[in-house]
């Protein structure tokens, strides 16, 4: 039977991190799960948290700046992963997640962007998580992610694969080539990108941030985060974005930092899908590799009343 914990607000990443931080090291990480935190190896908790979900127009100016959106009446579609970044943290550092967050690396992301949403609507998300899998690297665990306005409407899911790695569990999976998408722009990705990313939202994971750090988990140097490149690609795309779709990417070589990477589009003119692309601009092999599907849109309400918090089996806080 799962577990619904309704939280009173956002949840603290400070709080989340510390506890991460914890279960990653070697000897606490040992210790036994009483004491509260993540990583005792067993099965997925049948777990799902709720909360409420308003935007601070500073921060979302703050993302847009970051990831190369136009400030409008109406959310990047991109924007609620990063609102939903801390109650997904929340979700992975519960002592019954089998795994902590710190080194976690992104696969793919899938949104379904079910109408515009505006800037001042009341919103309300809930979190889960299932999966995982066996990886040729490691365990795959997939975040959901859902929410819904203040008529009970959902407005807007979206799907994150990642993974935990570690000793090889999983055959090895064949990939297809890199699509034709003929490169149109240049972006120059800085060394910072990752703090940059991070200051907005939120996630502090340690291969994101310096090369030391992120040397610690195998990589060379820094990596981008998957949903900033994710992010900073539909933003290129935002002039002729539906007003309902879904984008699927697939993270396919981690954007070192700092690099100089492309990215182009084509748009299908029968089915309306736009396939993209962000490559290494020597190399020509893809870092991100993604489409856009239009879907038709569900109605806005003609009224956002307000209405009262679902009761749940359990309540509190995280802080």
């Amino acid at each position: 039977m799962t577990t619904i914990k309704e939280l009173s607000g956002e949840p603290s990443i400070l709080a989340g991190y510390g506890k991460a931080f914890a279960s990653a090291l070697p000897v606490v990480g040992s210790l036994p799960l009483p004491i509260g935190l993540p990583g005792g190896g067993g099965d997925l908790p049948d777990l799902e948290l709720r909360a409420p979900l308003t935007t601070d127009l500073n921060h979302l100016a703050a993302y847009a700046k970051v990831c190369g959106f136009t400030l409008r009446d109406t959310l990047p579609a991109t924007y609620l992963n990063v609102r939903a970044f801390p109650v997904h943290i929340a979700l992975m550092t519960d002592g019954s997640f089998p795994f902590g967050p710190v080194g976690l690396v992104h696969l793919t992301n899938t949104i379904e962007h079910r109408r515009p949403v505006g800037v001042r609507e009341e919103l309300a998300l809930r979190v889960w998580a299932t999966g995982l899998d066996l990886h040729p690297k490691g365990r795959t665990v997939t975040l959901h992610t859902e929410v819904s306005d203040a008529a009970g409407e959902v407005v807007w899911t979206a799907a994150s694969t990642m993974l935990r790695t570690g000793a090889p569990s999983g055959p090895r999976a064949e990939r297809g080539p890199d699509p034709e998408v003929p490169a149109s722009v240049t972006w120059r990705v800085p060394g910072d990108q990752g703090r940059r990313y991070a200051a907005v939202s939120g996630d502090r994971n340690p291969i994101h941030l310096y090369g030391l750090t992120a040397k610690a988990f195998g990589f060379p140097r820094a990596i981008a985060h998957g949903l900033w490149t994710k992010a900073r690609a539909v933003a290129a795309l935002e002039a002729q974005l539906p007003d309902a779709f879904t984008v699927d990417v697939e993270f396919r070589k981690p954007v070192l930092l700092p690099t100089t990477v492309t990215f182009g589009s084509v748009t299908d003119a029968k089915t309306g899908v736009t396939s993209f692309a962000v490559k290494d601009r020597r190399k020509g092999s893809a870092h991100l590799v993604g489409s856009v599907t239009p879907l038709k849109p569900v109605k806005k309400p003609r009224a956002t009343a307000r209405r009262a918090p679902k009761t749940t089996k359990k309540s509190g806080a995280t802080s």
